[in-house]
């Protein structure tokens, strides 16, 4: 039987994969065969992901990108192209969560700068989504084939306290990926979203674990609401993304949004 999985013939584009997460999805296309590009603006960890990858046997190449710019996403289109092929895989795993549109208790969401959460919403739905789905879309659509998979957030569904830039910015890269899945299913490419749960990086572990390792207040609050009662591992996004890049495996799932959140949207209180 033809192994569904198997990506040995794709060239995968994941924007984002200087980051802890990216960068798993980044491993695990590699390791289902693709050829990828590793994408980011980190020369030193961009090529830390590539040596990593070609240790375990997988094949990378590091392209330099500024995802808000579109000069430099064509570009980095341009050289991907010379150097391993037309992609035909794209995972967009860029953006993140701004301080200067959290909520505190010094900053109301009625004191935030408008230009703050303009550069939210441009980091990650512009930069994150709208910028390489025009860049690498039309191609894909040309060729009658590919997959674009967009990584969103439990934030989406149900708004978290605080992070409330984040939250509206989130939503809208599910509403625009639907809006591409309908746009161009007849053309052969699927577009499907990732919903991942609370995963520790280093940018939101002074949020979550006090300097002696203890959980903070908000992280018994979210472990109190997933039923698993966990944090993520980054591997763990990994057989939802090879599944959505598989087309002998998804070929007929398009518009879909695949939760990884340990139960964290199954339920309330």
């Amino acid at each position: 039987m033809t192994n569904l999985f198997d990506l040995s013939n794709e060239v995968a584009v994941v924007i984002g994969a200087t980051g802890v997460l990216g960068g798993a999805l980044a491993d695990g296309l590699a390791a289902a065969g693709a050829q990828v590009a590793v994408l980011g603006r980190s020369a030193e960890r961009g090529e830390a992901r590539v040596k990593a990858i070609r240790a375990a046997g997988g094949r990378a190449q590091f392209f330099s990108v500024d995802a808000m710019d579109r000069a430099s996403v064509g570009a980095a289109h341009a050289a991907i192209r010379s150097a391993l092929g037309e992609p035909s895989i794209l995972v967009n795993a860029a953006g993140g969560n701004d301080p200067r549109v959290t909520v505190t208790a010094e900053r109301s969401i009625e004191s935030i700068a408008l230009e703050d959460w303009r550069a939210s919403f441009d980091l990650n739905l512009v930069g994150g989504v709208l910028l390489p789905c025009q860049e690498f879309g039309p191609g894909m659509c040309v060729r009658g084939r590919g997959s674009i998979i967009n990584i969103a957030s439990v934030s989406a569904h149900l708004p978290l306290s605080r992070v409330v830039a984040y939250s509206a910015s989130k939503a809208a890269v599910l509403s625009l990926s639907q809006f591409l899945a309908r746009e161009w299913a007849t053309k052969g490419v699927r577009v499907n979203t990732i919903t991942p749960g609370f995963f520790p990086a280093e940018q939101n572990r002074r949020l979550l674990f006090n300097d002696d390792g203890s959980p903070t207040a908000r992280t018994k609050a979210i472990w109190g609401h997933t039923p698993m009662q966990r944090f993520g591992k980054s591997e763990e996004l990994i057989g939802a993304c090879v599944f959505l890049a598989a087309e002998g495996a998804s070929s007929f799932v398009t518009g879909t949004d695949i939760r990884v959140d340990g139960g964290y949207l199954s339920q309330t209180i």
